[in-house]
């Protein structure tokens, strides 16, 4: 009896054995419940092999203005259409505040396809910083091919159109979106489904060089919370098709919602084929703007319970993002707060309401304060991972509070089965170093199948990380172009299946902080060597679908013409 007992658990091992390994052709899926794979780092390109000598200015000074401190945007995109990732970096400049000795300049890096850059600003007209500079956010908005730029600041924002021959022009008076004031980040997104970029920019306080928190506790002006500063209406442009905007923030509701907002995130929440937008605000209310599909918002952060702390007090929301981390075909959401505050991971209840389950992440951020931030796949096993950018904004932090730092270190969470570890200290050198982490932006700027970093630092270098080892699992990249549906194809739904496994992605856009990212999409394949199915759910509603695509490769995908030959 013994003998046939073995005989039988051996046999079920077995079989269990091939069952799992028949699994990926049956669509089944293991619940991934093991360590981290840590196969993945980020490798610091330093700036005599990547040629990117620019350093932020944050014009600091003993009066601690507070724009000083926020700033250091920059983004990933392709200005020259060559198929390789550029580079456009923010610099501060004139202000009530501010009168450099010497012009600030922005930096415009293009791609050498060798892993080097070279500064082509001047050359392109967009290195003249005009004012206090904040982020960027590129985007088609004239559905001509070429990609736009639209410039943040602390006075007046910049739109610059770009003319196809590797210069821009200035046209935000005519386009009418200068947004006067003080504007952290902006997203485009087609809010009304008409096939044209609209633009959503976030407002931050009212501010003058006149305004100031007092002094600390060591006799001197600081770069304070402000609670003490009014908050102020954000807004939104509606794309007119002709090269103008038409500011439709009151009528939209959402000029309704006065916040100090930084972080924007444009998704569809509930799956209606509505972009909607998640906005963070710093000392007050976290924003939901929910998509009516009528040209009009609601704003619904408190009954979704993503507006306040789980203890119902507001709190410092800096850097946002959203997606749908766990595969169940919902979008998540993200924020990060300043030290003690603790980060906001909120699962989708998909009733329109949100849970905080941070898990793992708040043993890591406790006293941390996060600015840039993105949800993606590092590793190309399929589902999104996590990054953070940290610093605090408080200089002088550190003499008044030990336990908290001014610079701080980078964090890389894993999703392993819907759950992030922290797998920071096996991701790479530059992880064991602190920084004052401000604009972050994801993209494959070496056009080898896998994600790296550009992180922005206030007042110093930024940082160029090299994704190494992401690419030994298999990948397909897409370039979507819109034609009936928005040129950038924002809103569009991505499903693809390859070894058995089927994964969904919402293409969304903005995130982070003062950032816009690559515009294409990669996909994850593990270690399947095809895509079986991929499907393009347009936002026009429109779906075209192709089988038995090639791993490893980039492609374009133009709506209603399929893949477009080279």
């Amino acid at each position: 009896m013994f003998q046939l007992r073995i005989t039988m658990l051996r046999t079920t091992a077995v079989l269990l054995q091939i069952a799992l390994a028949l699994a990926p052709s049956f669509g089944w899926q293991e619940k991934q419940t093991n360590a981290p794979s840590a196969r993945v780092t980020f490798v610091e390109v330093p700036p005599q092999k990547s040629g990117i000598t620019w350093v932020h200015d944050n014009a600091r000074s003993p009066e601690r203005y507070l724009p000083e401190t926020v700033g250091g945007g920059g983004i990933f995109f392709d200005f020259d259409n060559d198929g390789w990732l550029d580079i456009f970096l923010v610099n501060s400049g004139p202000a009530d505040f501010f009168a450099p000795s010497k012009p600030l300049k922005n930096a415009l890096y293009r791609n050498n396809h060798d892993g080097t850059f070279t500064d082509v600003a001047d050359k392109a007209g967009v290195a003249n910083s005009k004012y206090f500079g904040m982020g960027a956010a590129a985007g088609d908005y004239d559905g001509d091919g070429w990609m736009d730029l639209y410039v943040t600041a602390y006075g007046r924002n910049t739109l610059y159109h770009n003319n196809g021959d590797g210069t821009f022009t200035d046209v935000t008076d005519k386009a009418g979106v200068a947004a006067p004031g003080w504007s952290t980040c902006a997203v485009w997104f087609d809010y009304n489904n008409d096939g044209k970029l609209d633009l959503f920019v976030s407002s931050f306080v009212l501010y003058n060089k006149e305004m100031s928190c007092g002094d600390n506790r060591l006799g001197r002006r600081y770069y304070c919370i402000p609670r003490v500063f009014k908050p102020r209406p954000s807004f939104l442009f509606r794309n007119n098709g002709d090269g103008t905007f038409t500011d439709v923030s009151r009528e939209s509701g959402i000029a309704s919602a006065l916040g100090k907002s930084f972080g924007v995130v444009a998704t569809d929440i509930n799956n209606d084929g509505w972009m909607d937008l998640f906005v963070a605000n710093d000392t007050v209310a976290n924003f939901l703007f929910l998509n009516k599909g009528n040209g009009k918002f609601d704003e619904i952060g408190l009954a979704a319970g993503v507006a306040y702390s789980e203890a119902g007090t507001p709190r410092s929301g800096m850097g946002v993002d959203a997606a749908d981390y766990d595969g169940d075909g919902w979008q998540d959401l993200f924020v990060a707060n300043i030290d003690q505050e603790l980060f906001s991971l909120y699962h989708n209840q998909r009733d329109l309401t949100f849970l905080d389950e941070p898990g793992e992440i708040s043993q890591a951020v406790r006293l941390l304060s996060g600015w840039g931030l993105k949800f993606f796949d590092y590793d190309n096993d399929g589902d999104v991972d996590l990054f953070l950018a940290n610093g605090h904004p408080d200089d002088m932090v550190e003499l008044l509070t030990p336990v908290v730092k001014y610079e701080e270190p980078l964090l890389m969470f894993e999703n392993v089965g819907g759950v992030f570890k922290n797998v920071s200290a096996q991701s790479g050198e530059v992880f064991k170093h602190d920084y004052p982490a401000r604009g972050l932006s994801v993209g494959d700027y070496d056009n080898d199948g896998d994600l790296d970093l550009l992180v922005v630092n206030n007042g110093q270098a930024p940082l160029l990380l090299r994704n190494e080892g992401g690419n030994r699992n298999n990948w397909l990249g897409l370039q979507l172009v819109g034609t009936k549906s928005n040129p950038m194809a924002i809103g569009a739904i991505i499903t693809w299946q390859a070894g058995g496994v089927r994964r969904s992605r919402l293409r969304t856009n903005g995130g982070s902080y003062l950032a816009s990212h690559d515009p294409r999409e990669l996909l994850g394949l593990g270690a399947a060597t095809k895509i079986d199915s991929l499907e393009i759910r347009w936002p026009s509603g429109k779906v075209e679908k192709f089988e038995n695509l090639a791993a490893n490769k980039y492609i374009k995908i133009v709506e209603g013409e399929g893949i477009a030959k080279k």
